[in-house]
């Protein structure tokens, strides 16, 4: 898994995979999925992710 923060358009994108995307589908306008030929999901697109939380990421530690 790569995450990357575009931080001059707000554009966080999570790629869940190195598999080629064949289909990309909008969930609404500010977040996008992108698939592989499999049907897996490979990547996520979130516009505005920081005025949606979204960004930063807060990762949580099982105690």
């Amino acid at each position: 898994m790569k995450v990357t923060y575009e931080e001059n358009d707000d554009i966080l994108v999570i790629r869940l995979s190195n598999k080629p995307i064949v289909k990309e589908i909008s969930q609404d306008w500010d977040t996008h999925l992108s698939y592989a030929e499999d049907g897996s999901v490979v990547e996520v697109v979130v516009l505005d992710a920081s005025k949606k939380g979204a960004w930063p990421l807060e990762l949580s530690r099982a105690a």
